[in-house]
């Protein structure tokens, strides 16, 4: 019978990444969702979809029964600790095996940002969970990008409040890939290690324009902006304001340097090299084309 595996925030950008590679895979998947209306296209992929809540405890039991391994990603905010302790609290009644965590880079009792210090608090929690464990911590998603795309069609800039930060920036394809070598390998190959993913070099957002613009054949540039206009527009479009200030330590601290790493990891998993940011801009260019005759 396949190992069943389950897969927390399964709407979100990495997750529905992992579940494409996984399908085909000779496990069960079963996706934990808090909506189900929003998971009509995993059923129809033949994903085993089950409704629960990370902030509610006595929502889970369900979807933990008979799981074997779980891939475990939490919603970015003040309560993400205590999502963590639901989850992990849920599996080790369950018997689960296995946890495979998504973290952030950085992630420390130290970090310059809430977010890292609050998945500092997780990761300790998984560590000392009793059961097989891997901690991913990847770095900056190329995919935040898409967010600027609107702005790019529009008008050939986009903004963000990141100075000349160098920041090492992924792919989440490749942090789902990842994600599934770890889950389809024997439990114990990875067992107790943590793994911080980045993509094959730094880039500042000015070079990102470049990329752009020579993908595109269309000229496209870079505005840094400050915090507070970077803020504005963030609240303006409904970000939380939570959200809007981990944000910004985000950014205040790339600004500083503190992302400019990079890491071999991401090869030494898949046996190739992580995705560049051209081949990203090639592979999303219809998000940043304007439509034809526009």
């Amino acid at each position: 019978m396949p190992r069943i595996v389950l897969i927390t925030g399964a709407t979100g950008t990495v997750s529905t990444a992992l579940l494409d590679v996984l399908q085909g895979a000779d496990v069960h998947l079963r996706a934990l969702v808090r909506d189900a209306s929003r998971a009509g296209g995993l059923r129809g992929r033949g994903v085993e979809v089950v409704t629960g809540d990370l902030d509610t405890p006595r929502t889970l039991p369900p979807a933990f029964e008979g799981v074997h391994d779980v891939w475990l990603l939490t919603p970015n905010g003040p309560r993400a600790p205590e999502n963590n302790m639901n989850a992990m609290w849920a599996a080790r009644r369950a018997g689960v095996e296995r946890v495979v965590r998504l973290s952030v880079v950085g992630a420390a009792h130290h970090a310059p940002n809430r977010s890292g210090r609050l998945h500092a608090l997780s990761d300790r929690e998984t560590e000392r969970c009793g059961m097989r464990w891997t901690i991913l911590r990847p770095h900056w998603f190329m995919q935040n990008l898409l967010n600027e795309a609107a702005d790019i069609r529009a008008t050939g800039t986009f903004s963000l409040n990141m100075a000349s930060a160098r920041i090492g920036m992924i792919d989440a394809r490749d942090i789902a890939e990842c994600a599934a070598r770890v889950l389809l390998d024997d439990p114990d190959r990875h067992h107790g290690r943590t793994y911080t993913l980045t993509g094959p070099r730094s880039r500042t957002f000015t070079e990102v324009a470049d990329q752009l613009s020579r993908v595109l054949g269309r000229p496209v540039r870079y505005l840094p902006v400050s915090d507070d206009a970077k803020r504005k527009t963030l609240l303006g479009h409904g970000v939380p304001e939570w959200i809007a200030d981990m944000l910004e330590e985000y950014a205040q601290a790339y600004a500083s340097g503190w992302g400019d790493i990079t890491t071999d990891t991401v090869a030494d998993l898949l046996g190739r090299p992580p995705r560049d940011i051209a081949d990203f801009i090639r592979d999303h260019a219809d998000a940043f084309t304007p439509p034809a005759g526009a």
